[in-house]
């Protein structure tokens, strides 16, 4: 088993100017979304539990939290992991990262039947798929394993609450909206994803696809949906063909911080660069170079440093029982505030900001 446990990582330079600005919310976190939207008035927890919260609950000392990543080597998913691994580092707890070195349906099933074995507390997962790790995280559940999802959801009946880095709805159509700016309005595109099952990826994408249907899109084709799995050879790959079959494409969105370093790596050594347009999500570190070199002119985010964080004190608040998952239940988040746990037991960081050449350096993530 794969393993990785830290200390607290460096903040971005610039996160107390962002938040006493307001620009970003709860900022920038990366790759993530929630597959429903429909207006639950419980919580993921369901019928998995009736106990009442305590918003006055001290949170627990000692708490023991396991981050599962869709894939350990993800650098995005890292640095989400390790700022929830330094959080629980102020409320006295215990946290590491653990996960496949693959983005697999299944990969992540093993990892969640071992950390039942150890007895954590708390498992906090990005799902590859929002289905295939249903049964061992209910499993989970039954032994009052609490399961917190961030960055890409499970079935709400299958953990506790969600963590969306943004509202879904958000990010799909804030993603056509920059594209269209920076293609005036016209002109062929495809969409480099995740992986197939990727629930934040296919949740993003159809709000994308509804986005398209407005009148102000006329002249915007999108011809085609590739998948790179988040893998960087075959996103590099894809983006090659793509360009190959659409000779007339005019702009790519990878909303995966992969996928849209992948596609500005390749083009910025290609003919293509200045001719099609790239964007989607992704960290300024990653793709810094890619905006200095004028390949990418804008793209999009949020703080993975904050998602992490939000995850981890949403893990200890049910542990210790000051939430249960229930709409209108506020989650005290420590340097970050309060979140009220929405339909669903989605609790939202914040929207997302847009990156550019005027103000990339002021960030360091």
């Amino acid at each position: 088993m794969k393993e990785r446990s830290s200390g607290r990582m460096r903040a971005p330079r610039s996160f107390l100017a962002v938040a006493t600005a307001g620009i970003m919310a709860l900022a920038l976190t990366a790759c993530g979304g929630t597959t429903k939207d429909s207006a639950n008035s419980g919580g993921g927890a369901g019928a998995a539990s009736t106990a009442s919260a305590n918003p006055n609950a001290p949170l627990k000392e000692g708490i023991k939290l396991a981050f599962l990543p869709k894939q350990i080597n993800n650098p995005y998913l890292t640095l989400v992991d390790k700022a929830g691994i330094s959080a629980a580092g102020e409320y006295k707890g215990e946290a590491k990262e653990v996960g496949p070195s693959d983005a697999s349906a299944s990969s992540q099933v093993s990892y969640i039947n071992t950390l039942v074995q150890q007895r954590q507390d708390a498992i906090l997962i990005s799902a590859n798929d929002p289905n295939a790790v249903c049964g061992p995280l209910q499993q989970a559940r039954q032994r009052g394993i609490k399961v917190v999802s961030y960055d890409s959801d499970t079935a709400p009946e299958c953990r506790d609450v969600f963590i969306n880095q943004a509202a879904s709805e958000e990010i799909g159509r804030s993603q056509v909206k920059l594209l269209a700016e920076l293609m005036d309005g016209e002109g062929e595109f495809a969409v480099l994803s995740a992986t197939a099952n990727a629930t934040n990826q296919n949740t993003w994408i159809k709000y994308m696809q509804e986005e398209l249907k407005k009148p102000e899109y006329a002249k915007m084709k999108l011809v085609k949906i590739a998948y790179g799995d988040d893998d960087d050879q075959k996103s590099f790959q894809q983006t090659q063909g793509l360009l190959q079959a659409y000779p007339n494409l005019k702009g790519i969105i990878a909303p995966t911080t992969v996928g849209i370093a992948a596609a500005a790596r390749y083009i910025s050594g290609s003919q293509y660069k200045g001719k099609v347009v790239v964007t989607g999500l992704g960290t300024p570190n990653q793709m810094r170079q890619f905006v200095k070199d004028g390949t990418v002119e804008k793209f999009q985010l949020w703080n993975p440093n904050d998602l992490g964080y939000l995850a981890s004190y949403a893990a200890a608040a049910l542990v210790s029982g000051q939430i249960t998952g229930k709409q209108g239940e506020v989650l005290k988040a420590g340097r970050l505030g309060e979140r009220t746990v929405g339909a669903n037991g989605e609790i939202v960081l914040g929207p997302p900001f847009t990156f550019e050449a005027s103000n990339i350096d002021q960030f360091d993530f």
